[in-house]
């Protein structure tokens, strides 16, 4: 039996990258997988064919994460189709980087709609449910840039560190009816966006990295499976930097 058998997760933005990670992790360890993006095209119909590959429920969902009544809309098909909603990751996700003197209104308003309005719509719509079973574990991808900052991300920057303030306030509004809300915070991580960048970029950041390496997606997964499972039943409101070491 899985750490995660008989629980059912939402995760945002999935269909691929480290949302698909999480996603994969999860039904490994026996949750149900429900996934929101934007479209579900052919690599979120693969996706959920990998995801249903591990004996679970599996189902993608096209919805707009940034769009409030998309989001109720998309939560209540979820509900209904799976019976319940334990988990909750906020893991949807834009970058329109450039430094403020040149960045557009459009950029700035794009970002904090994707990466945080759109954690709050979907708190907003599942924690009705968590309240009623009286559990649940909310997760929001953050980022060390939402924590010490970056030049030319501000808007990225301030999406991330809203997600985490957002976690802790959630964890103080919901914890006495046994809901926690957590934030994690990548470092440098393998992705496709990391390992398009120049070479000599990417040694420069794993100079800076104490374990003198890039992060996995898994490595990710790994920290959300302890956040979603009840291993971690007495932990809320905490922002887990899963870096490295880059920012201690």
């Amino acid at each position: 039996m899985g750490l995660l058998t008989g629980k059912t997760a939402l995760i945002t933005g999935a269909a691929r990258g480290i949302g698909k990670a999480i996603a994969m992790k999860f039904a490994a360890e026996g949750a149900n997988i429900a996934f929101t993006d934007l479209v579900i095209d052919e690599s979120g119909k693969e996706t959920e064919a990998e995801i249903a590959a591990l004996g679970v429920k599996a189902k993608g969902y096209a919805s707009n994460a940034a769009n409030f009544a998309e989001t109720e809309t998309v939560v209540n098909q979820i509900k209904e189709d799976f019976g319940s909603i334990d988990i909750l990751v906020n893991n949807a996700g834009i970058t329109k980087d450039g430094l403020m003197m040149r960045m557009s209104e459009a950029q700035w308003d794009a970002v904090i709609a994707v990466n945080l309005k759109s954690a709050f719509n979907f708190i907003h719509a599942c924690t009705p449910i968590m309240m009623r079973q009286r559990s649940g574990s909310i997760i929001n991808m953050s980022s060390v840039v939402g924590v010490h900052g970056n030049a030319g991300q501000s808007n990225y920057a301030a999406s991330k560190a809203g997600l985490i303030a957002l976690a802790k306030s959630i964890g103080q509004e919901v914890g006495s009816r046994g809901i926690r809300a957590n934030a994690i915070a990548p470092g440098f991580i393998d992705t496709a966006m990391t390992q398009a960048l120049p070479e000599d970029i990417r040694k420069e950041w794993i100079s800076k990295i104490p374990l003198r390496r890039g992060g996995t997606v898994e490595d990710i997964a790994n920290v959300a499976t302890f956040l979603a499972s009840d291993m971690s039943s007495y932990v809320t409101g905490q922002v887990i930097q899963v870096d490295g070491g880059m920012n201690m």
